[in-house]
């Protein structure tokens, strides 16, 4: 199901024009995947995700021990399209210490007098982790977009049209270029859910007592800007999808599906790093060999 193929067809070129009405948000990429019913595709997510797991905390390991990369995992979606579930479960695997997760909420009076980049600048991972921003950077050329009154001072009051917009798409792609090439890898999943799901979830979070503290009638306020969050979301995937840090757009109507596709992409990813544990210089072999000698002969 998870193959090389389908993974680019998940892939957004660069330069290549989004409509995300053409995307599925289900689970029909390829023809093979159309075949499978509900249940089967079901089994097989929960079996490609429990292998990734294991791969993903032992290819992090390798991360730490080897110091040359970090990654970063961006996760921009509409409400209820299961960014926190796709983090627990895909996740789950890896040593607590080796990943950090940043969820950006809206920016404090301090924020505002930096650039939009600054306070996402400061929570980047140092080598060797793994960083995910639950929401980014991408909210300054999403959620205002859609909302310009949240964008604060503009530096020299500049006029808020399309060379502005420009400006910051402009400016994401030269920070994740100089990230990449700096030894931060950048992965980017938009997880892409329908309107009639995001609904039924919602309808899920009123009736379900258990998931009442989920509902927040700002979702249901921002449910009423759901063209003007797509074009922004199409506008945003087009002129951000690079060769350095291409985008994948992710199926997310069925929760499993969207968590094995991310915990794959991440698998692949860490595997083509070639990451290793760092080699053993022949001072340290000695020092090694005295220390033995110390330890197998203490009293």
């Amino acid at each position: 199901m998870l193959d090389k193929r389908t993974l680019e067809l998940l892939r957004v070129e660069p330069g290549t024009k989004v409509k995300l009405k053409d995307r599925d948000a289900g689970w029909t990429v390829t023809p093979e995947m159309r075949e499978l019913s509900k249940d089967e595709l079901k089994t097989r997510s929960h079996e490609y995700l429990e292998r990734s797991r294991k791969e993903i905390g032992d290819a992090q390991t390798h991360l730490y021990a080897d110091d040359r990369y970090s990654v970063l995992m961006i996760l921009q979606a509409m409400d209820t399209a299961g960014k926190d579930g796709t983090i627990k479960h895909v996740m789950s695997g890896v040593n607590p210490q080796g990943c950090q997760v940043f969820s950006f909420k809206k920016p404090s009076a301090e924020e505002l007098d930096h650039t939009f980049l600054w306070r996402y600048t400061r929570a980047l991972p140092e080598r060797g982790r793994i960083g995910i921003f639950n929401r980014s950077y991408y909210e300054d050329v999403l959620i205002v977009k859609v909302h310009p009154e949240l964008l604060g001072p503009t530096p020299g009051h500049a006029k808020i049209n399309e060379k502005f917009w420009n400006a910051r798409y402009q400016d994401i792609n030269h920070l994740e270029q100089h990230l990449v090439r700096n030894g931060t890898i950048v992965l980017k999943f938009f997880l892409h859910l329908s309107k009639k799901e995001q609904k039924n979830r919602l309808l899920e979070r009123i009736d379900n007592p258990e998931k009442n503290w989920k509902f927040s009638p700002a979702d249901l306020a921002e449910r009423g800007f759901w063209k003007q969050y797509m074009s922004a979301y199409e506008d945003t995937l087009s002129r951000t999808s690079t060769e350095w840090a291409p985008w994948h757009i992710v199926p997310a109507d069925h929760k499993w599906v969207a968590r094995a596709i991310v915990g794959e992409v991440l698998v692949q990813t860490l595997a083509r790093l070639d990451l290793r544990y760092p080699p053993t210089t022949k001072a340290q072999r000695a020092e090694m060999a005295r220390a033995r000698r110390r330890l197998v002969n203490e009293a």
